[in-house]
């Protein structure tokens, strides 16, 4: 069997032949936001820039930028046609992982609730 006429050729799905994956100036602008994104957390959590009470909210819209900054720039996960069965992967990922945790959360508490209270000695 010859390089020309592989079973399996070397791509991935959803990526056409002659199609690019990704060039250096996408790469360089995610690590760029990425690290801008870093850095405003720490930047957040260390001033007084937000209402102390809001410094948790801040971090986490941060936390999603990042997530975001990662799925488009690095994993090139669009919104096209193309990307439609890793976006439902992702999707059904996420959807495991909330009930798993969730559900431990859930399970935790109940059994936090039908403990028996300890002696105090």
């Amino acid at each position: 069997m010859d390089g020309d006429n592989q079973a399996f050729p070397d791509r991935t799905p959803g990526v056409e032949e002659r199609e690019p994956t990704a060039n250096y100036l996408s790469y360089t602008v995610g690590l760029t936001l990425a690290i801008l994104a870093t850095i405003a957390s720490f930047i957040v959590s260390q001033t007084d820039l937000l209402w102390p009470p809001g410094i948790p909210v801040g971090l986490v819209v941060l936390a999603f930028a990042q997530v975001g900054i990662h799925l488009v720039f690095f994993l090139h996960l669009g919104s096209g046609s193309d990307h439609t069965n890793n976006i439902l992967a992702l999707a059904f990922g996420v959807l495991i992982v909330f009930l798993v945790i969730t559900g431990s959360i859930w399970i935790i508490s109940n059994l936090n609730e039908n403990m028996l209270p300890m002696p105090m000695e």
